[in-house]
């Protein structure tokens, strides 16, 4: 679908209201044809013919056409004003669900600022469009025609002198078209820009300040800033070299009318009130000339959003629901992976993956920095698409699944935490918005969090800042996992997500998890043996293979890697046994 069938598809919804706008705009550009007819009646009719009983009545029309113009200007600017917020909004709202429904890649390619600048600046540029543009447009085309009709009624030769001049204005028209499109390309791509760096300097202000590097920031701005300002700058040197041509042309108009029009006066040819009545069209062809340059300046730009929208809108996500989708509404939560590698830019970030989890066991993944780890539990998710092998939840592959049940079943503390400028409850109720209290300061409890929720002035009516500023790394991580265990999910997923809290509170939460029910299969990314040492099976990852796997005891005898990384945390092996005997 073209970018232009796709706005056109938002805008049928509101045919009806912008037929009943543009009847009520051609009414008005017809009726301003009058004025000029009933101004030149009463210089030839009551001035010169002195028939003076006329001019009541002629005055009584043009306060009436006047009146009648003003009403009809009102509400169809209000029928077009509607129209423009009604199409915002279902717009915006299509393309912001599209956006959800997008997938990890996506995000991975695509910069915040870059999809902010899409449903705001972009997005206001089809509503100004539609709000103003088109009417506009319509309305001086029509006064434009009518103008030249009713010239052709009062003096043929003038009116041919007069249309002369639009061939030149069509021509540069349709040159500034051309050029002003890829000049309005790149301010659209700079702003862009510019919004991507201002939201990432909000967003990371407490590192800018831990650094003191605001003057390198505000340097990074203002070249931003001057880009756009670039952008901007050349766009302007197209408008002008147009727009004094537009306005020379549109004085040309002037120019003949006084010259020749006063020339057919004065031999006769056309009445002093004929003259008065063509002066009156002037305006109805003088402004469409001044304002065509403007108004493709209007037109691109919201070409140009309309585009840039809709290319973000288009972008298909590489994990797609199924077309049959297998509905489970309850999983089990036995996990196994089959010979599983995944591939991204050419690069392998798993290879041959193979294991099996049953219900309710708990696994334990451990490994270097980039090993693999995250991305495993990414895969079960459905976050990624296996490039090799499969993933099987319940023995049925997760591409079959229904992606919201699969989701669904899966609670997750992710090593990013992220909170929600919400209070505290609202953040641990975000996978069960309904639930008692009750259940929000039980999962509150396990996770170890109830005790320092209290102590905060609004306890759980307490509003966090956002991306949860104004709480420490181990509190946001117990809010997390408070989130994650609410979910009572079928299969648990935690992401690291004790590293920022110390070995009592580790302890407190191995020892609530492990009273979780046997139903809940648990996968626990850590890089403390202290995390895992008591799962059922621990996976040991090393540049996306597995190189260990067994129970902690087994790793250990192997004296492999999981074995030096036990050493390194808890000394000698001699020293760990004595402490447990």
């Amino acid at each position: 679908m073209s970018p232009m069938k796709w706005f056109y598809d938002h805008l049928k919804k509101y045919r009806l209201p912008m037929a009943f706008g543009l009847l009520l705009t051609t009414l008005l550009s017809f009726l301003a044809i009058v004025n000029p007819i009933i101004s030149g009646k009463i210089v030839d009719d009551v001035i010169k013919g002195e028939q003076k009983d006329l001019l009541p009545y002629l005055l009584l029309i043009i306060l009436g056409v006047t009146i009648t113009r003003g009403l009809l200007r009102y509400f169809s600017q209000v029928i077009y004003e509607k129209c423009s917020q009604g199409v915002l909004y279902t717009m915006r709202d299509t393309v912001y669900r599209k956006l959800l429904q997008e997938d990890f890649a996506f995000y991975n390619k695509n910069r915040t600022g870059d999809l902010m600048s899409r449903q705001t600046g972009d997005m206001d540029a089809i509503r100004h469009f539609v709000a103003y543009v088109i009417y506009t447009i319509y309305e001086n085309f029509l006064l434009l025609l009518f103008a030249i009709i009713m010239m052709f009624t009062v003096n043929v030769k003038l009116a041919i002198a007069m249309i002369l001049v639009l061939p030149f204005t069509a021509a540069a028209t349709m040159k500034q078209s051309k050029e002003v499109k890829p000049a309005f390309g790149r301010i659209r791509q700079q702003f862009s820009v510019l919004n991507t760096a201002v939201q990432e300097n909000i967003s990371g202000n407490r590192v800018v300040k831990a650094f003191a590097k605001e003057d390198f920031e505000i340097e990074k701005f203002n070249k931003e800033n001057d880009a756009y300002k670039e952008a901007e700058l050349d766009a302007s040197k197209i408008w002008r070299r147009y727009v004094p041509v537009f306005e020379f042309l549109s004085s040309v108009l002037t120019v003949i009318l006084l010259l020749y029009g006063g020339y057919l006066v004065i031999s006769g040819e056309m009445s002093l009130g004929n003259l008065v009545t063509i002066n009156g069209y002037l305006w109805m062809l003088t402004n469409p000339l001044r304002m065509a340059g403007w108004w493709v300046n209007d037109v691109q730009r919201f070409i140009t959003s309309v585009e840039k929208i809709h290319a973000t809108y288009s972008a298909e996500p590489d994990v797609k629901k199924p077309t049959r989708a297998i509905e489970k509404k309850q999983l089990d939560g036995t996990v196994e992976f089959r010979n599983v590698s995944y591939q991204a830019d050419d690069e392998d970030i798993i290879q041959n993956i193979s294991f099996k989890v049953e219900k309710g066991q708990t696994v334990g993944i451990i490994g270097s920095t980039g090993s693999g780890k995250s991305t495993i539990m990414n895969l079960l998710c459905r976050f990624y698409d296996v490039t090799e092998g499969e993933v099987l939840v319940d023995g049925i592959n997760v591409k079959e699944l229904d992606l919201y049940d699969l989701r669904a079943n899966i609670g997750m503390a992710m090593q990013d935490v992220f909170l929600f400028s919400d209070t505290i409850e609202g953040n641990i109720a975000y996978g069960k918005p309904d639930c008692p209290f009750q259940s929000v300061q039980t999962a509150a409890i396990m996770a170890d969090a109830n005790h320092f929720i209290k102590g905060m002035p609004d306890g759980y009516d307490t509003i966090v800042g956002e991306r949860g500023v104004g709480l420490s790394g181990g509190q946001k991580q117990r809010i997390s996992l408070a989130r994650a265990l609410l979910k009572d999910p079928s299969i648990l997923i935690l992401d690291d997500t004790t590293s920022a809290v110390d070995m009592e509170t580790e302890t407190y939460i191995q020892t609530q998890l492990s009273r979780i029910e046997k139903e809940c299969t648990k996968f626990i990314i850590a890089y403390r043996i202290s995390s895992i040492k008591d799962a059922d099976l621990i996976l040991v990852l090393d540049r996306g293979r597995i190189i260990e796997q067994g129970t902690h005891e087994q790793l250990v005898k192997n004296n492999g890697y999981y074995a030096t990384v036990f050493q390194h945390q808890y000394g000698a092996l001699e020293t760990i046994t004595e402490r447990e005997v």
